[in-house]
């Protein structure tokens, strides 16, 4: 029996999915990196079946490849050396939840703003909220621990799940954590969170749930440049306040958004900070007006505080809204996705500035400020003769400037493709090595998502191709994809 008919024996046939316009429909992901064709695609709805995919595959020796929603933004999904690509929308299903406990079981398919839609009405909430959290699934935020706006304080996705069950590149099922907040032994849960599809496939999910606060108060701060909005966030965080959320839209992005959104954002600002502060009413008073105090005492020309519920909704439409309006501006955009200390913020984002310009391309920056996760993103068109050539460029001074300041590739995306070929710059051939022992210890044939987030050369015995001047090439995208 072939691969295709094999898969077809359990599954309903109209969900094994084979034929070429159907395996073009998943050769990528929104990060638009070099499509590439799956061998088969398989739309599962339950652990079984995703165990009956796993195991074929191991028969018939073709790889496998999770994919969830595809708003993934390293090239985490794209499915090489033709696998069976193992998909899980159709698993969306919110299983229970337990009010006493603050927990929801899940499934992976299942929408991240859907599930604290779904809990919305208890007073609770879940916190982790990417911006594109309208179509991203819980078991792709696990894949790449991803965070959000409201991450700062909250935490990203690893401090929110309990439980995980997951089917091994085996084929068989373990239970990965307990409903106990710290369970004995080895944290190998939060091993697993951020693996990016290389150690199996999350199949059922726990999750934490947080009340939602009683108050929320909602700040727009405008600077006249970027070192004085960085330096406000300095100021805040000095005054000892931990916002839920603190983020920062450059000049140019403010432009873009507020023609999109009509949010009444400042467009003579050099920069603004969206802070927001939740908890009962005299505490959050009290940290907004220090957080004004901070903004004004770091040269803020003005601070706007949300008077009501739609304004705070119109101003995180603006910032969640980011990534779609700068179509407005080119076609296509390439980012980053790295993470500097709060310390250096000022002196890396007029950086980034600078390799932009001496490039001669748009740089667009908004990002997760408290946490100096940044998003610096090129945008141009590339139907330009020789763009892609200064794209390639920048990106790598970008990468650079970032690492040589003290920080890390990823706060949020994963590695995936995109960052793969960065990793030597990071990590010492021990570290690398140890990484590739760890996954192996999980899947030690490499048959869930090859030749993803480790390089080439990275464990011992192989020949070492990582140099400091070895970039991938940048990986185009065009615009639509959210951060």
């Amino acid at each position: 029996m072939d691969l295709i008919s094999d898969l077809r024996a359990h599954l309903d046939p109209t969900r094994v999915l084979s034929h070429p316009i159907e395996r073009l429909m998943y050769s990528r992901d929104a990060s638009t990196i070099t499509p590439a064709s799956p061998e088969v695609v398989c739309l599962v709805t339950s652990a079984e079946e995703i165990q009956h995919c796993v195991q074929t595959a191991i028969r018939h020796d073709h790889p496998i490849t999770t994919r969830g929603s595809g708003t993934g933004l390293a090239g985490g999904s794209v499915p090489l050396n033709s696998p069976v690509v193992v998909v899980t929308t159709k698993m969306n299903r919110l299983l229970s939840i337990d009010v006493d406990q603050r927990t929801a079981e899940v499934e992976p398919g299942l929408l991240n703003l859907d599930l604290s839609r779904h809990v919305a009405h208890l007073g609770l909430h879940y916190a982790p909220d990417p911006s594109s959290q309208q179509s991203c699934s819980i078991g792709g935020n696990i894949a790449t621990n991803a965070g959000g706006p409201h991450c700062l304080n909250a935490g990203v996705t690893s401090a929110h799940v309990l439980a995980i069950d997951v089917i091994l590149p085996s084929g068989e099922s373990l239970t990965l954590g307990g409903s106990a907040p710290d369970p004995d032994g080895l944290d190998v849960r939060g091993t697993f969170i951020g693996s990016e599809g290389t150690m199996g496939i999350a199949a059922r999910i726990v999750v934490r749930l947080m009340p939602t606060a009683p108050f929320v108060v909602t700040q727009l701060a405008a600077f006249p440049t970027i070192r004085q909005a960085s330096e406000g966030v300095s100021a805040i965080i000095a005054a000892g306040i931990l916002p839920s959320a603190l983020e920062m839209m450059d000049a140019n992005c403010i432009v873009a958004v507020e023609q999109f959104a009509h949010a009444g954002l400042p467009t003579d600002a050099g920069a603004v900070l969206l802070v927001e502060v939740d908890g009962l009413y005299a505490g959050t008073t009290h940290e907004s007006t220090l957080i004004e105090q901070a903004c004004l005492a770091a040269g803020a020309t003005s601070v706007r505080t949300a008077q009501s519920p739609d304004e705070r909704a119109l101003l995180w439409k603006a910032r969640k809204s980011a990534f779609g309006a700068i179509a407005n501006i080119k076609p296509n955009y390439y980012l980053h996705d790295a993470v500097v200390p709060r310390t250096k913020l000022a002196d890396v984002m007029e950086g980034v500035v600078r390799i932009a310009t001496e490039h001669e391309l748009i740089v667009l920056n908004v990002f997760h400020a408290g946490d100096g996760n940044l998003h610096p993103l090129l945008v141009f068109d590339k139907r330009e003769p020789g763009i892609e050539a200064r794209v390639h460029a920048a990106g790598k001074a970008i990468v650079e400037l970032c690492l040589a300041a003290g920080g890390a590739l990823s706060g949020e995306h994963g590695i995936g493709l995109e960052k793969r070929d960065y990793m030597g710059l990071m990590f010492t051939d021990a570290e690398l090595d140890f990484q590739r022992r760890l996954r192996n210890a999980f899947d030690p044939d490499v048959r869930c998502n090859p030749e993803k987030v480790l390089p080439i050369g990275s464990g011992c015995g192989e020949v070492s191709q990582l140099h400091s001047t070895d970039f991938p090439s940048a990986h185009i995208t065009d615009t639509g994809a959210w951060i």
